[in-house]
């Protein structure tokens, strides 16, 4: 321990830690400079609250759609009338739609503007990527035609992936325009082509399992802060789409099974009476029960029906439509009740999911719809559906596709356990972000992504206590956070510039929130602000702004230095107790001073080296061999209490203010703590004080001890306790990409590396306890 006496009169009172401030050219790099500059000015549309404005607009587009699913060729043929109203103040005189199938075009940008794995790096090229090179299927939307409510064509050009429709007219605020689209494409190979959508081949019984998304041309998004939203789409940036009313009729062979977007308006044509009263009985039920069996499952996927059943479907005020279908798939489903209501949770799966899909798939639903609605709102919506689909987790409104898929023999890793409860939580919970919140995803990925991980994280604890979340923890982001800068973009950045999508728009903005919820704000301002946000924005378009506005609004935060530096920057957390210092008051007592003086002078002489190594140097100085050398100061010791050190010390004494004679008394300790920003990302410091009694003390202090220097700060603590330990950051909820400078005394560090991990890599095995049980058995 360093130790050091320190004499205090009056001048106590300005030991306060005094910061330079940071220079006139550092200000704009200041890091609680406030975003002012880089957010949209607050307008009639959009408050400086993060509130929509008293004129806040949105579009609406409305569809009526008639699709056929050819099994044998995997084709998709479709009529649509789609209804435009013109909610904003403008006069438009085109449309913009998009043709996302457009992506797998042969002639695509998505292929040209990609970038491959070396073939001579280590790996070589997977099977995906070499048939991607080859690029042999014929994909994307063909459109037959476009034509107005009169029947007569009109004019259409295709830029890739979006279609401008020139009107006749223009189409003014407050109108409507309604047009006919007819169109077909072919469906890809998921499992081998990959994609959002397309189908899977069970090769045992011959059939196919199709989770068909973006199979419509649609509407983008026309708003008042962009125009229209027709970034194109390259794949990694998803959608933006505006809300309307859907009417859908999927005719396919009669012996199918339809999942999709909103209510079944025909069950009684598409489902036996026994099914319809099973469905009957799920409402109420607190379990799941089977729809349909998996004997009915399998007497579908041995049949090959020549008839065919049209599946209706009818959805208000939602963003987009998907829709899944298989001659394999079991049902099963159960109510919850929510918001006064009941919410029907289901799931749709084959044989090869179970055990796993019929114990848990729609417990999970309906765990994820309650945990959500609690830090959001009500989920508004009729039903929500989880589909089984191999190597996949994708969400649409009231229907999402995961992944999880035991072995043959029914058995299965807990990591597949695990792995398939956190999609389907993730998948289902995007119904709130953005299906609901409908944030722009071709722009912003985080803003539904993030945001949605993170509210992942708390309804995955609240399953099971120690659920091993991939996301959200602070400590689970450090690995990213600490890799080079020029690996990183910052978090506002489109998803088709981040070179790692998963670290960028999930993992950092779900540890950001975190914190923001944990350390930052704590948990009643933070869920306070996190569902005004919710509740505000709820069938609306936000921006990244509103919810930065909304965030500091709703909770007098001001974060306005978190977002830059989480969210504008690629700084990190490395903050460091640089070093630490021991005080204590000098009493001006010499009969408590003196002797301290003595042995610490004592302590410095005895364990110099050239002290130490002259004993033997020396053998006798002039002084020990002569007697005459010696005078008075030989025998005086300047350490002894005199008179005069006596009365001086009631002189002083008495000086000496009434307070600060029993502070004198007490004999506080004084830690001068140097804290180093090593990382350039200011963040709250939180300190445990470990004390010699065995004690500890958790304190934490604001970011805003940053404010007048941003890279060094100093402080000091008095304590009334001899403190034995301090450690910054305990409880790892900073990100703190380097913890072995968070302590004092220093700890050394205690790591282990692996002598096998390319052996390791290339087993690429998991372990599965359940299986070993069962041989043994």
């Amino acid at each position: 321990m360093k130790k050091k006496l320190y004499t205090l009169f009056i001048i106590f009172a300005v030991l306060s830690s005094v910061q330079t401030l940071q220079s006139q050219n550092e200000t704009y790099n200041n890091p609680f400079k406030q975003l002012k500059d880089e957010m949209a000015t607050p307008n009639v549309y959009r408050t400086a609250s993060g509130a929509p404005g008293h004129e806040y607009w949105q579009q609406k587009a409305d569809y009526n759609i008639q699709i056929e699913l050819d099994d044998q060729n995997h084709r998709i043929h479709g009529t649509e009338t789609i209804t435009y109203t013109n909610n904003s103040p403008d006069e438009l005189s085109y449309l913009w739609l998009q043709l996302d199938q457009n992506v797998r075009a042969q002639n695509a940008d998505s292929y040209k503007v990609s970038t491959d794995t070396p073939i001579s790096g280590i790996g070589g090229m997977s099977d995906k990527s070499l048939l991607t090179l080859h690029n042999n299927f014929e994909g994307g939307f063909n459109i037959e035609y476009i034509k107005d409510k009169s029947n007569r064509d009109l004019p259409y050009t295709i830029n890739q992936t979006m279609l401008r429709i020139d009107l006749p007219q223009t189409l003014k605020s407050q109108n409507s325009v309604s047009f006919q689209v007819k169109w077909w494409y072919n469906i890809n190979d998921r499992i081998n082509m990959g994609g959002r959508s397309g189908y899977e081949y069970f090769e045992k019984d011959d059939n196919y399992a199709y989770t068909i998304a973006q199979f419509y041309p649609r509407m983008a998004v026309y708003n008042d802060y962009e125009g229209w939203q027709n970034m194109q789409f390259l794949g990694n940036g998803e959608f933006a789409v505006p809300f309307g009313d859907f009417n859908v009729s999927i005719t396919l062979p009669a012996d199918f099974v339809v999942a999709a977007t909103g209510e079944l308006q025909n069950s009684s044509s598409v489902l036996t009476s026994e099914q319809r009263n099973r469905l009957q009985k799920a409402r109420t039920s607190t379990e799941p029960v089977l729809i349909i069996t998996q004997a009915e499952a399998e007497a579908n996927e041995s049949s090959r029906s020549n008839q065919k059943k049209t599946w209706q479907y009818k959805a208000n005020n939602v963003r987009d439509f998907a829709i899944a279908a298989s001659r394999k798939f079991l049902w099963d489903a159960m109510g919850v009740p929510l918001g006064g209501k009941t919410v029907m949770a289901q799931s749709l799966y084959p044989k090869e999911g179970n055990p796993l899909w019929g114990q848990y798939s729609t417990r999970v639903v309906a765990h994820t719809l309650r945990s959500y609605s609690k830090h959001t709102f009500d989920y508004p919506y009729p039903s929500a559906t989880s589909v089984h689909a191999k190597a996949m987790g994708m969400e649409y409104p009231m229907i999402c596709f995961n992944f999880g898929r035991p072995d043959e023999d029914g058995t299965y890793a807990e990591t597949i356990k695990f792995r398939m409860i956190g999609v389907i939580i993730h998948e289902v919970g995007h119904n709130f972000f953005p299906m609901i919140v409908n944030s722009d995803e071709r722009q912003w990925a985080w803003m539904d992504e993030g945001l949605n991980t993170f509210l992942q994280y708390l309804t995955e604890q609240e399953w099971e206590r120690g659920f091993p979340s991939r996301r959200g923890p602070a400590y689970k982001i450090v690995d990213y956070m600490k890799a080079t800068e020029k690996a990183m973009v910052p978090i506002m950045s489109s998803p088709n510039t981040v070179p790692q999508l998963g670290n960028n728009a999930y993992g950092k903005p779900a540890t950001a929130l975190n914190i923001l919820r944990e350390t930052v704000m704590g948990r009643e301002l933070f869920d306070f602000a996190f569902k005004t946000y919710a509740q505000r924005w709820k069938f609306k378009h936000p921006s990244p702004e509103d919810f930065f506005r909304t965030m500091e609004d709703a909770s007098a935060v001001d974060l306005d230095w978190f977002w830059r530096g989480w969210f504008y920057s690629t700084k990190h957390v490395d903050i460091a107790l640089k070093e630490v210092n021991h005080f204590q008051v000098n009493t001006l007592d010499p009969e408590i001073e003196n002797p301290l003086a003595k042995a610490q002078a004592m302590y410095l002489e005895e364990n110099y080296i050239s002290n130490i190594r002259n004993k033997t140097a020396i053998p006798k100085t002039v002084v020990e061999k002569d007697p005459q050398a010696n005078d008075f100061y030989n025998e005086y010791d300047k350490y002894a209490v005199s008179d005069t050190d006596k009365t001086n010390y009631e002189f002083r004494f008495n000086k000496v203010p009434q307070g600060l004679k029993e502070i004198m008394a007490e004999d506080w300790h004084y830690y001068e703590i140097t804290f180093s920003n090593i990382g350039g990302l200011v963040m709250p410091l939180i300190l445990q004080f470990e004390y010699a009694d065995k004690t500890t003390e958790i304190i934490r202090i604001p970011a805003e001890i940053w404010q007048l220097n941003a890279t060094h700060v100093t402080k000091i603590f008095p304590r009334e306790k001899e403190v034995i330990g301090i450690s910054l950051d305990p409880y790892f909820e900073t990100a703190d990409t380097d913890t072995y400078n968070n302590y004092w005394p220093a700890r050394p560090a205690n790591s282990r590396f692996s002598l096998f991990k390319e052996r390791e890599r290339l087993s690429n095995g998991i372990s599965n306890p359940m299986k070993e049980n069962k041989k043994q058995n």
